[in-house]
């Protein structure tokens, strides 16, 4: 009597999260809980990479799984991952780049970590082994924190810098590809950026769309929400939005990835569905049911069908 009473309580605890975030569902649940933290998402057809981090943070490697049959594979560390902080994947449209952020050092000569930079790997198929890590360099890469990176049909890069100089917060930043070579990159507009964190930003591959976190805003529903922004017809950002209780939740929602193909959006969120009273003792059975259930503020993978917010401005 007592177990069916806890999974009673426990079931209406989900169901009150599952009420705000109607179509947000687990992504790679069995794969994801057997690691403490599971963040970024870089996708093909039928193989995923994700960030694999420890409790704490403190550890990060890039971890993938393929899919034969439906099935997806036993999670693997990528061949050049695993020694230093390794974060924050992106394929190439055709699946043969991988960019990826890392503090690891310049050269084989040192083990000595860096600042954090844009990172590159390659192969010439998909079933042909990575290339060895290649700094992506000037301009994109400083003396600062480069994170986040999402490369666009047109080749331009988007991602994430901590401008000291500026005297700001994170910032969505945007290098031009033009005759062969990146630009100086420069901040998004101020429809974009403010004057606290905006970070880790997913680009559509044509440029037409944004959707990003922005930190402690006063419109949030938690301490990080995702906002998206649409080109309008001057080729112009529009004021980004609060995407909605049915996407954000009270805690950490980030990293968001769209596959546009499908119209499935997938993201990091730290939601926690946990039930927190109980009219009974626990059994230490119960009690490790509850510790390892899903949404128990860890990071975790979510998907949901993109929702259709608004007309573009």
């Amino acid at each position: 009597m007592k177990f069916i009473t806890l999974l009673f309580f426990c079931f209406v605890s989900i169901l009150n999260t599952q009420s705000k975030n109607v179509n947000t569902v687990p992504f790679l649940e069995d794969t994801v809980k057997q690691f403490p933290n599971v963040r970024d998402i870089a996708l093909t057809d039928n193989e995923i990479v994700f960030s694999a981090q420890s409790i704490m943070g403190d550890i990060s490697a890039l971890v993938y799984v393929r899919k034969n049959k439906d099935v997806w594979s036993t999670p693997e560390v990528l061949s050049f991952s695993g020694q230093y902080f390794d974060l924050e994947p992106f394929f190439s449209n055709d699946g043969l780049t991988l960019y990826f952020v890392s503090n690891r050092p310049l050269n084989d000569t040192s083990t000595e970590t860096k600042d954090f930079d844009i990172w590159i790997v390659s192969r010439t198929s998909i079933n042909e082994k990575w290339s060895e890590p290649k700094n992506l360099g000037a301009p994109i890469n400083t003396e600062m924190d480069e994170f986040y990176p999402v490369v666009t049909d047109s080749k331009n890069i988007y991602f994430t810098l901590d401008n000291k100089s500026l005297n700001k917060k994170d910032d969505i930043y945007m290098s031009e590809y033009k005759n062969g070579t990146y630009a100086t990159p420069k901040p998004l507009a101020n429809t974009i950026n403010s004057e606290g964190y905006e970070f880790n930003a997913f680009i559509a591959p044509d440029e037409s769309l944004l959707i990003y976190t922005c930190y402690n805003r006063k419109d949030g529903y938690g301490s990080g929400d995702l906002y998206i922004s649409y080109r309008n017809g001057s080729n112009e950002w529009s004021e980004a939005k609060n995407m909605g209780i049915t996407v954000n939740s009270d805690k950490m929602d980030y990293c968001p990835f769209v596959d546009m193909s499908s119209e499935t959006l997938y993201f990091t969120s730290k939601r926690n569905a946990k039930q927190k009273s109980f009219n009974l003792n626990m059994t230490i059975e119960e009690l490790k049911a509850i510790f390892n259930s899903y949404e128990n503020g860890s990071s975790r993978l979510y998907k949901m069908t993109m929702p259709d917010l608004k007309t573009k401005e």
